[in-house]
């Protein structure tokens, strides 16, 4: 009998903990890391401090990011385009944890 070779997936857990240098977050998202300077200087991400030659990002920032990527990707949006899509993204799920905790979605 034949053995089945199933591939081995490895990965990090990122939590609110964990922090990114601009180079490791930059890499995750498969961009340059002028990609990454652009959005902070347009405030669509955060850094941890204002010093540049030192920015970390918590590990939530990472999701943002790669959302960014994909929309500009997919819709070619703007820098403020990118900002406005998103803020309204996390606005929806707030709203949908929300209602979740009330009880009036699954």
């Amino acid at each position: 009998m034949a053995r089945e070779s199933h591939p081995v997936i490895t990965g990090l857990l990122i939590d609110e903990e964990t922090t990114l240098t601009l180079d490791e977050l930059a890499r995750a998202c498969a961009v340059r890391t002028e990609w990454v300077v652009t959005l902070v200087e347009e405030g669509v991400l955060e850094p941890l401090s204002a010093r540049a030659e030192r920015w970390e990002f918590r590990g939530p920032v990472l999701a943002r990011a790669r959302a960014a990527v994909r929309l500009q990707r997919d819709l070619d949006l703007d820098t403020a385009g990118l900002a406005l899509v998103l803020d309204l993204l996390e606005e929806v799920e707030s709203l949908r944890e929300r209602l979740r905790a009330l009880g009036e979605l699954p």
